[in-house]
C-alpha cells in the first residue's frame, strides 16, 4: 500500500479526544492533524515525537493531515511504526491478491465487507474480507490493526478493551460451526516484532473470547509490516505465543 503523496515530517506536541493531535510542522507551523486510531496508543504519543502526516487533496476536509508513522525507539534502534487503523486492510488486500499469505492463497475470489454473524442492537457485522471457491469451504478473515509492543520484539494486542472484537472471535466461532473456515489475521504495524501475543492483562475478555474461538477451530495468523515514508507492505509471518 503506498501513500498517496509524500508524507510531512513534524513533531508530536500531544494527542487529545482520541481522534486527534497537535503537531508542530518543520517550519514551526501549528496544526491539529487527524488520528485514525481509538486504541490507546501506548507508548506511540511522546511529546517531542517525530511523526509522519499524509495530506488530503480534498478541499472539504476540516483536518487535511493525517497521522500516518511515528518514529520509536524500542531499545534497539529507531525505527518506523504505522498509527493508522484503516491501513491494514487494503494492505491484506493486496496481499491475498497477490497470493502472498500462504495458508489464504488459491481463492477463487476475494470479497470484502461481507455481511455475517449475529444481528446486535439491530446491526450485524461485516468480516474484513471473504475467500471463496468452488472446491472448498468458504474462508471467513477477520482482520486486526497491532501497534502495541511493550517488551521487545514483542507484539501485542488489544491496546485497550474491544468487547467489539470479542464478538467478531464469538461470530468467527459460528463460521466453524455452520462448516465454514475461519482466520484471526493480526497486522503488526511494527517491522522488528519476532513474536505476537495477547495483551490479556488490558482485555481480559478478549482473551477468553480468543481461547474460546480457537477451541472451536478458528485460525490465528501474525504478520509484522515492511515500513517506508512510502509504502507499507505486509512483511514477514511470526509466531503466536501462548
Amino acid at each position: 500500500m503506498r501513500f498517496a503523496s509524500e508524507l510531512v515530517p513534524a513533531t508530536l506536541i500531544r494527542r487529545y479526544k482520541r481522534f486527534l493531535a497537535d503537531v508542530a510542522l518543520a517550519d514551526g507551523t501549528l496544526i491539529t492533524a487527524h488520528v485514525a486510531n481509538p486504541g490507546a496508543m501506548t507508548g506511540l504519543q511522546a511529546e517531542g515525537a517525530r511523526v509522519w502526516l499524509s495530506k488530503s487533496a480534498s478541499l472539504a476536509r476540516k483536518l487535511p493531515y493525517s497521522w500516518e508513522l511515528i518514529e520509536v525507539d524500542f531499545g534497539t534502534a529507531q525505527e518506523l511504526v504505522g498509527v493508522n487503523t484503516m491501513h491494514p486492510n487494503p494492505i491484506v488486500g493486496e496481499a491475498l491478491a497477490a497470493g502472498t499469505i500462504p495458508e489464504l492463497a488459491g481463492y477463487a475470489s476475494i470479497r470484502r465487507e461481507v455481511k455475517y454473524g449475529r444481528i446486535l442492537n439491530g446491526k450485524g457485522s461485516r468480516v474484513d474480507f471473504l475467500l471463496e471457491d468452488a472446491a472448498r469451504p468458504p474462508c471467513y478473515v477477520e482482520v486486526k490493526n497491532v501497534h502495541l509492543m511493550r517488551r521487545a520484539g514483542i507484539a501485542e494486542f488489544p491496546d485497550s478493551v474491544t468487547a467489539r472484537g470479542a464478538k467478531h472471535l464469538d461470530e468467527l466461532a459460528e463460521m466453524v460451526v455452520s462448516g465454514a473456515r475461519a482466520v484471526m489475521l493480526f497486522v503488526i504495524q511494527i517491522g522488528s516484532a519476532n513474536a505476537f501475543t495477547l495483551a490479556r492483562d488490558i482485555d481480559p475478555a478478549y482473551a477468553r473470547a480468543f481461547d474460546k474461538a480457537r477451541t472451536a477451530g478458528v485460525e490465528a495468523l501474525a504478520w509484522t509490516c515492511d515500513l517506508t515514508r512510502h509504502e507499507i507492505r505486509l512483511g514477514r509471518p511470526v509466531p503466536i505465543e501462548p
